[in-house]
């Protein structure tokens, strides 16, 4: 009776493995489209601890937007010209520090959020190449200032999943505007990364 138990129960896990192996991944629209939710979801449960306990607030955000943001390829972006000078410790520590104030940006902005409609767009020029970089749109509607337009730029990472590596909010492109103050810094500073990284606000 146990064998025959035993070999039911490896049929039914074979059988859900396969169905899971079969599962296409993701695409780019669906990964932007689960992530926001997810975000939105976060902050909408973790609302209460913004100002009370605000280190447990961000912490969730952060967790959150993990889910679909490389945020080394987040600092490779920002860094860009200069990103062939900088080494994988130090990019994956700008890293870190870009995912810190994104989440302190977008959890502040988004503490006041209240149910507005969110429209997702596809890419309106895709690539031809399926697993190229592409860029999804997000339009949030019904709020105190009308309508508000994201702009999601995605790639393929080395897990063969779509991740977000830099974002536009209302036109302003963030990896230009943080690669302006990264290059300051590095005139400032002569050059030198870890003081750009150790002096970075």
């Amino acid at each position: 009776m146990n064998t025959l138990k035993n070999i039911v129960l490896i049929g039914i896990l074979s059988f859900s493995m396969m169905a899971s192996a079969q599962q296409p991944p993701l695409t780019a629209l669906a990964t932007v489209e689960n992530g926001v939710r997810l975000l939105l979801d976060t902050v909408q449960q973790s609302r209460s601890f913004f100002l009370s306990d605000p280190d447990r607030y961000f912490g969730e955000v952060e967790q959150a937007l993990v889910t679909m943001v490389d945020f080394d390829a987040v600092a490779t972006v920002v860094m860009s010209r200069y990103a062939d000078e900088a080494t994988e410790e130090q990019t994956s520590r700008f890293g870190d520090i870009i995912k810190s104030t994104l989440t302190r940006f977008y959890g502040a902005a988004l503490a006041s959020y209240g149910g507005q409609e969110l429209v997702f767009i596809p890419s309106d020029n895709p690539p031809s190449d399926p697993r190229a970089d592409t860029v999804v749109g997000m339009e949030l509607r019904g709020g105190d200032n009308g309508s508000f337009k994201l702009q999601y730029q995605m790639f393929i990472d080395g897990s063969d999943e779509w991740k977000l590596k830099n974002l536009s909010l209302g036109g302003i492109n963030l990896g230009r505007q943080y690669y302006a103050q990264f290059a300051a810094a590095m005139t400032k500073f002569d050059n030198d990364i870890d003081q750009v990284l150790d002096n970075w606000k």
